[in-house]
């Protein structure tokens, strides 16, 4: 066995005759723990925030999405669905039309968003799963409309209220000076039929009506729609199928991912997680602190033995290796325990649902390897870097 990791375990599992250093290892060695252990969870946290917030993301936004370049609006015409036909990899696509549009429902008003989609859009996104009360469009009911709960409540909209309609009104188009106000929009009556949760923004941004109705509101010719929202049959292939769509379609059209959707989103999901990484690697820097603390009385404390064994034959840097090992040690065994009841601990999160945020939502945890790996990298390295800092006092001072 090597020398100075030998010496550094003796030192390391056998109790000092002074029991000021033993608390003080003590101390190190629990801050070490506790400091992996809040590490681990907050990373394990925010990665299941992180899916967790994705998944909303995955049920009101496309895996792919085709706009115009310039325009609200294009045609879907022959070449155009031949070519998205043709296309190998996409499981279905769905038409559709998105507009701000003025809402009025029993005298309050908002101003929010209508989203027309045909019948394949539940096909490409799963926004009929989080309708809670009442139902999805259907194509018997051609005036009915999906409300989000968040302009619902602003409305005071219910489902099936035959008695009230639900007024839409968009600008007509065209330039100058509105003369009339009575003229100057084109309305609609729609009859709520479902209202749905997702998220707050979305709840207060959106209302679902059929893609006909949309059209009719804005005067658009039947083949005219806002974008083609798509299905692939395998994540994997999404950046070849993406690639060939932009070839075929050429430079008129903008072909978008889910992420580049909502790349503000991304970005700020990936801040936060870096720094909660930076915070909470910073209180281990100042947990290690007490590894160097009891390292240098480690040293103190066996200033005549390290004498003994320089007088024996042992170098400096022997010597220095004893305490950098006996750092690391202590580090690896902080390590070992803290991620150890780290991982229990996210993995009866996730099984058990230990911590609620609300009485039927569970704090959302994700156990991931990368996770693991940044710990282990993170601790690892401080560790050893503290037990560099505290074996450098170690001079011919102290030995001789």
């Amino acid at each position: 066995m090597n020398f100075s990791l030998y010496i550094a375990k003796r030192y390391l599992f056998s109790k000092s005759s002074n029991n000021t250093i033993n608390i003080i290892t003590f101390i190190a060695a629990v801050g070490v723990i506790i400091g992996t252990l809040a590490l681990f969870i907050v990373l394990s946290g925010f990665s299941g925030l992180r899916t967790f917030s994705i998944g909303f993301l995955n049920t009101s936004d496309p895996d792919i999405k085709i706009t115009a370049v310039k325009g609200k609006s294009f045609d879907f015409n022959a070449k155009i669905e031949s070519l998205i036909n043709n296309q190998n990899g996409i499981a279905s696509y769905a038409k559709v039309i998105e507009e701000r549009a003025f809402f009025d429902f029993n005298e309050k008003t908002h101003i929010a968003y209508i989203k027309g989609v045909d019948l394949n859009y539940t096909k490409v996104n799963r926004m009929d799963t989080t309708v809670y009360a009442g139902t999805w469009l259907d194509e018997n009911l051609p005036s009915g409309a999906v409300v989000g709960n968040g302009i619902s409540n602003l409305l005071s909209i219910g489902v099936y209220d035959f008695l009230e309609p639900l007024k839409i009104y968009v600008p007509k188009p065209g330039s100058g000076y509105i003369t009339n106000p009575a003229n100057a929009f084109t309305k609609i009556n729609t009859q709520p039929i479902g209202v749905f949760a997702l998220t707050d923004e979305i709840d207060k941004k959106y209302v679902f009506i059929s893609l006909e109705l949309a059209q009719e509101l804005l005067n658009y010719n039947p083949n005219q729609i806002s974008s083609i929202e798509l299905k692939v049959q395998n994540i994997k292939d999404r950046a070849t199928i993406i690639a060939q769509l932009k070839n075929n379609l050429g430079s008129e059209f903008n072909v978008e991912t889910r992420e580049q959707l909502n790349a503000v989103f991304y970005k700020m999901l990936n801040t936060e997680n870096l720094a909660s990484y930076l915070i909470f690697t910073l209180i281990l820097i100042i947990a290690l602190f007490n590894v160097i603390g009891a390292i240098i009385m480690m040293i103190l404390d066996k200033r005549d033995n390290l004498k003994t064994l320089y007088n024996l034959g042992a170098s400096i840097k022997e010597i220095k290796r004893v305490f950098i090992f006996q750092g690391f040690l202590l580090t690896l065994f902080g390590l070992a325990v803290g991620l150890s009841a780290g991982i229990i601990l996210v993995l009866l999160q996730k099984k058990y649902s230990l911590f609620m945020i609300t009485q039927h939502l569970a704090y959302p945890v994700e156990f991931t390897y990368f996770n693991v790996l940044t710990v282990l990298v993170t601790i690892l390295v401080l560790g050893l870097m503290a037990s560099k800092i505290a074996s450098s006092r170690i001079s011919k001072k102290i030995v001789e």
